[in-house]
């Protein structure tokens, strides 16, 4: 079952309920998204560090074949 765009955001901003979060629906299938999230708790923690915080807040969703959510291309960093 695809998940919608709002629902991937509701997972994220649980954890991060002050980012700004942009998911964009790349295909139209809602499977393959793109998200792009920017917290302050990402400061001083690498790319890697920041991207498994995000894809933790998933709660799974991402997991095995018969995850919700197919694909996504995660951009993540602190605020300028």
């Amino acid at each position: 079952m695809a998940m919608e765009a709002q629902e991937i955001e509701d997972l994220i901003r649980a954890t991060f309920p002050d980012a700004k979060i942009t998911i964009t629906d790349l295909a139209g299938d809602g499977n393959h998204y793109a998200a792009e999230v920017i917290d302050e708790s990402f400061r001083g923690q690498n790319r890697v560090q920041q991207q498994r915080a995000v894809y933790a807040a998933l709660k799974g969703k991402m997991d095995g074949a018969h995850g919700e959510l197919h694909a996504l291309a995660l951009t993540t960093k602190a605020p300028e």
